[in-house]
C-alpha cells in the first residue's frame, strides 16, 4: 500500500464522481444511508450503551457504504448486506474494525463531553441563553471532533481492504489528509456550498408553498438525499490517495476492492 499525492483540484473531482455514482443507483444508496442512520437512532434511545453503541458503528458502517459506492461505480445494485461488509471477512479484520469503533466511541464521547463541560460552564444565565448555551456546545463539539475526522477518514477503509492495524490505519489516514489537505478541503468546500445551495433553493420554495411546514416537508428529505450523496463521494476520497502493491492486488480477492487511482 503505498500513498498517492494528488491536486487540490482533484476534491472537486471526487464531488463530481460521487455525484455521478450516486446517480446511478439513487434509490439503493439513499435507502442504505436511511438504513444506517436508522439503526444509529434506534440505538441511541436504549438506555445506558446506546450512543456508545452507535459510535462503535461508524467506521464499519462508513466501511459499507463505501463498498456500497464501489459497487454502484461497477454498475451493480448494492444490496443491503453490502452495510455488512466490514463483519464478512476474516477474524483479525474484524477484530481490527471492532477497536476502531471502541476507539471512535470513547474519542467522540470525549469531545462531546469536552464540549459540554466549556460550553456549560460559560452559558449565559438560562433565562435568555439557553438557545446560545446550545449553539455554542454543538459549535465545540463539532470542532473537537474535527480530529478524529481526520484521523478516522480513511481508517475503515485501510482496515478493510489494506489489512492495516487499528493504530497504523488512523497514523495513516491522518498522513493521506494532511498531505492531501487541498483536496480535501476543496471537497468539503464543494459539498458544504452544495449544502447551502440546495437547502436554501428547497428552503424558499418549501416557504413558499406552505410556510413553516412547508420547509420542514422540503428540507428533511432533502438532508437525507444530500447525506446520502455526500456518503458516495467519501469512497473516491480513500481510492485515489491510496493504491495497493502489485503482490497486495494480487492476494486480495475482496471484489470491491479500490482500482487503482485515475485522474
Amino acid at each position: 500500500m503505498k500513498l498517492n499525492i494528488v491536486t487540490p483540484r482533484t476534491g472537486l473531482v471526487w464531488v463530481r464522481t460521487g455525484l455521478r455514482t450516486y446517480f446511478r443507483q439513487p434509490l439503493a444508496l439513499t435507502g442504505l444511508f436511511f438504513m444506517y442512520t436508522t439503526v444509529v437512532l434506534l440505538l441511541a434511545i436504549v438506555p445506558g450503551i446506546g450512543v456508545v453503541a452507535g459510535g462503535m458503528l461508524v467506521p464499519a458502517a462508513t466501511l459499507g457504504l463505501m463498498a456500497a459506492t464501489a459497487e454502484a461505480e461497477k454498475g451493480r445494485f448494492p444490496l443491503p448486506s453490502v452495510l455488512l461488509s466490514a463483519f464478512r471477512v476474516g477474524r483479525q479484520r474484524l477484530r481490527a474494525m471492532l477497536v476502531l469503533g471502541a476507539i471512535y466511541a470513547a474519542g467522540s464521547l470525549l469531545a462531546t463531553g469536552l464540549a459540554t463541560l466549556l460550553a456549560g460552564s460559560s452559558a449565559p444565565p438560562p433565562a435568555d441563553g439557553q438557545a446560545m448555551a446550545l449553539d455554542a456546545a454543538t459549535g465545540l463539539a463539532l470542532l473537537f471532533h474535527l480530529p478524529l475526522f481526520v484521523v478516522f477518514w480513511h481508517a475503515p477503509a485501510l482496515v478493510h481492504w489494506h489489512g492495516i492495524s487499528p493504530t497504523k490505519s488512523l497514523f495513516f489516514s491522518a498522513v493521506a489528509v494532511l498531505r492531501n489537505l487541498g483536496a480535501h478541503l476543496l471537497f468539503a468546500a464543494g459539498w458544504i456550498t452544495l449544502f447551502l445551495v440546495a437547502g436554501s433553493v428547497f428552503g424558499v420554495l418549501g416557504a413558499a408553498v406552505g410556510g413553516a411546514s412547508g420547509v420542514q416537508a422540503m428540507v428533511l428529505p432533502l438532508a437525507l438525499v444530500l447525506a446520502s450523496m455526500f456518503s458516495s463521494s467519501i469512497y473516491f476520497t480513500f481510492r485515489d490517495c491510496f493504491q495497493a502493491d502489485a503482490d497486495e492486488a494480487a492476494g486480495d480477492a475482496n471484489p470491491t476492492e479500490p482500482a487503482a487511482p485515475g485522474q
